[in-house]
């Protein structure tokens, strides 16, 4: 008799496939928990700039172009328009204080001095003439007065005698009347001559005044418009080297136009050119130093130019000890402009990172060296040379300092 055959549940197969399942779950499980899932590049180690993380002295400066310049330096401008009649010396020349550069001719200006000089002439005789006259009408009052003290004189004896004879009945009531009424009338006309020499005598007073400050103002132009045909001989101001003349014979100059310019040859400055960035940092007595005939020597900032051009301003600087020997006006020197003091600080070497980052996030390699992994990080001051490392870094760390531009936004670089 037949017997059934039970089915059995747990078959090899069965078993074989529930373990493939539990462990491609165990596996994908694993994959999402722990896997790694950052981007990453392979990178040529050898393409590659890393640079080492250290302690040390921060000294915060920048290195600047600066330019050997005349201490002084004097502006040749024309006092006086006209055209260059005569030019008696070139640029390089060296001269002394008040030799003869140009000769400017200007026409309307003498034919204006000629005019004044014919105009004072005319007032010195009108006010020679005017005091001729006031010293005639003096004599000729002291004449007419002289007269009248005569016929007054007479006419008061006569009516002194007729006084004495009238009451005597021996001259008329009318021949005293009549000496009596010349005796007045004399007297009267010698107040009238007086009152009016008096007053002529005032006027013409007025008048030589009026003159006389008028003649002193016309001299004072006269002296002016002499001074101003004095300014066309221009003239050196100061001795020292004619540096430069921008005119030629024949060549008409406005007034005030700019022709040249004299150097100060008895001392030296630095003239820098520092970027914009750094315009409130800079200030008179920073100090900075430059090479010279294998010596360092120290200058100081005397002067800032406020004016930006070109994104970038100037600085004078002069020599905080002697000038030194052998330095030429022109000379071009790299200027290291000190702006802090030094003070010890986590370094990074400069490189083209900071570009891509602006110092936000750099490269830092695994102790394996195989890898460089993403890491934020804080920057703080810059030198040619460093960058101050405020956190995310520490001493003995290397960095990739190298341009990140072919990198795109990985976070780990394989080397």
């Amino acid at each position: 008799m037949d017997r059934p055959i039970q089915k059995k549940k747990w078959t090899l197969q069965r078993v074989g496939l529930i373990l493939a399942i539990v462990a491609f779950t165990a596996f994908s499980v694993y994959s999402l928990a722990f896997a790694n899932r950052r981007s990453s590049l392979n990178v040529d180690r050898n393409k590659i700039t890393i640079s080492d993380v250290t302690q040390g002295v921060f000294d915060e400066f920048i290195v600047v172009t600066g330019v050997v310049q005349p201490l002084k330096t004097y502006q040749l401008d024309a006092i006086e328009g006209g055209y260059v009649a005569q030019k008696y010396l070139d640029g390089g020349a060296t001269v002394k204080q008040g030799d003869l550069i140009l000769r400017l001719e200007n026409q309307r200006l003498t034919l204006d001095y000629v005019n004044r000089e014919t105009e004072m002439y005319d007032l010195i005789n009108n006010l020679e003439n005017t005091r001729l006259r006031l010293r005639q009408d003096k004599f000729a009052l002291r004449r007419t007065l002289s007269e009248l003290d005569y016929q007054i004189q007479q006419a008061r004896e006569d009516h002194e005698r007729n006084k004495k004879l009238v009451a005597d009945g021996v001259v008329s009531e009318q021949e005293f009347t009549r000496t009596r009424i010349i005796f007045e009338r004399l007297t009267q006309q010698r107040e009238i001559e007086i009152e009016n020499q008096k007053f002529q005598e005032e006027n013409s007073v007025t008048q030589i005044k009026q003159l006389e400050g008028t003649l002193d103002r016309t001299k004072l132009n006269l002296s002016m418009m002499k001074q101003n045909l004095e300014n066309l001989y221009v003239k050196a101001p100061v001795s020292g080297m004619l540096s430069r003349v921008d005119v030629e014979v024949g060549a008409s100059i406005a007034t005030g136009q700019n022709i040249g310019q004299i150097d100060d040859l008895n001392g030296f400055k630095m003239r820098v050119e520092v970027d914009e960035h750094y315009i409130s940092r800079i200030f008179p007595g920073l100090e900075g130093s430059f090479e010279f005939n294998g010596e360092q020597h120290q200058i100081t900032v005397s002067k800032v130019y406020p004016e930006v051009r070109n994104g970038r301003f100037d600085v004078d600087m002069v020599f905080a000890k002697s000038i030194p020997d052998g330095i030429r006006r022109g000379q071009s020197v790299p200027v290291r402009l000190q702006l802090g003091k030094p003070a010890q600080a986590v370094l990074l070497p400069t490189g083209g990172f900071y570009s891509s980052t602006t110092g936000n996030w750099v490269y830092v390699l695994e102790p394996s060296g195989g890898q460089a992994v993403k890491r934020d990080i804080t920057l703080g001051r810059k030198n040619p040379q460093f960058y101050e490392v405020l956190s995310g870094l520490a001493p003995g760390e290397k960095v990739i300092t190298s341009s990140y531009e072919s990198f795109g936004d990985k976070d780990v670089l394989n080397l």
